[in-house]
């Protein structure tokens, strides 16, 4: 089997000869064919039956030709295990049903038991590891954005019970960071025991916080994350991805020392502002408003070629949207959209290295 390992080497910075592509949510609604499983199983449903969450992994590598697929999870599956009983609602989110409010709440959540509990997530990535001939990169989501859900008890706008608890109660706050730390620690960890090629860590809210805030409350288990996962021997070379989420430019400079080998951007700064903000030694990547796919084909283009343009400039760049697909979003124009990127961003790498 040919292995195609262009998204590996663009996250260690490494020359590709077209840029690696793939796409937060790949695998969702935007399908027909996943729509017509969606109206049979849930997502939970789905995520407990190996073989059909492999299936549903593959089909966006097989319909895009993306350079990597993502995991079909999410990011709530790891919390069932440490003792939080939570529902994904339609068109709401996860909805918990033991909020954590208290110091007995935080008390009583246990240990992440990987094998026991989510024994069948680990069978899905080792399903995808004998199928795929791409990376698969597994994901869990961060201390700060998974804390707004057991706390608020469902998505939030303002999150305004999550700095409540910040503010008012830091050491609350800080031991439910460290047992969500713990978590996320084992869980990647077992993704990659287990044939995950890479990983990557959605803070998708915590853009909600101010740099001083985000680097007092949340940037030491982020640090302590890194620094865990990069110091095993079996994950030193797993390229690592931290992706801050939506309206988070401003959080940027202070990732800088961040053991993580690539960092994702939203569509709200651009590849060069954010590779000026975050220093030297990551790759990065982004990071097309998903919101431009409603657009002609020629704005996507125009849109896409800007992106790539920046993004040559250096070694160490995937392309990919800000944020996740959306339902309404186009199978077809994806697949255009894909090898667009690999056509375009082949002739100006080759304009480049001739410059060179």
């Amino acid at each position: 089997m040919t292995y195609n390992d262009r998204f590996i080497r663009a996250c260690y910075g490494r020359e590709v000869d077209r840029l690696p592509v793939w796409y937060m949510r790949q695998a969702g609604r935007y399908d027909p064919e996943y729509r017509k499983i969606k109206e049979n199983y849930s997502l939970l449903e789905i995520c407990r039956q190996p073989e059909l969450a492999a299936e549903v992994t593959l089909m966006p590598v097989r319909k895009l030709g993306v350079d990597a697929a993502i995991l079909y999870s999410d990011i709530m599956n790891p919390v069932a295990s440490i003792g939080i009983d939570f529902d994904i609602v339609k068109d709401v989110g996860p909805v918990i049903d033991n909020p954590i409010r208290s110091a007995a709440d935080v008390e009583r959540l246990r240990p992440i038991d990987v094998e026991g509990d989510l024994g069948h997530v680990l069978e899905t990535i080792r399903i995808l590891n004998r199928e795929l001939d791409v990376p698969l990169i597994t994901f869990a989501g961060a201390p700060f954005t998974i804390a707004s859900y057991l706390i608020e008890g469902r998505p939030s706008k303002n999150y305004i019970r999550t700095k409540t608890m910040m503010y008012s109660e830091p050491q609350l706050w800080f031991s439910l960071m460290d047992k969500l730390g713990d978590m996320v620690i084992a869980y990647l960890r077992a993704h990659v025991l287990n044939g995950g090629k890479a990983f990557q860590l959605f803070d998708s809210w915590v853009g909600a916080l101010s740099p001083q805030d985000f680097t007092h409350y949340v940037l030491p288990t982020i640090t302590r994350i890194f620094d865990e996962l990069s110091a095993m021997p079996e994950l030193a070379d797993v390229p690592k991805i931290y992706f801050p989420g939506v309206s988070s430019g401003e959080l940027l400079p202070t990732l800088r020392g961040l053991k993580a080998n690539v960092i994702g951007l939203d569509w709200r700064v651009s590849i060069a502002e954010g590779r000026r903000r975050l220093g030297a030694g990551f790759a990065v990547q982004g990071n097309l408003d998903p919101f431009i796919l409603t657009g002609p084909q020629e704005l996507i283009h125009e849109r896409a070629a800007r992106i790539i343009d920046e993004g040559v400039q250096e070694p160490g760049f995937i392309f990919n949207l800000g944020h996740g697909l959306f339902p309404e979003a186009s199978l077809e124009k994806l697949r255009e959209l894909t090898g667009y990127v690999h056509d375009y961003s082949a002739e100006a790498l080759a304009v480049r290295s001739a410059r060179s």
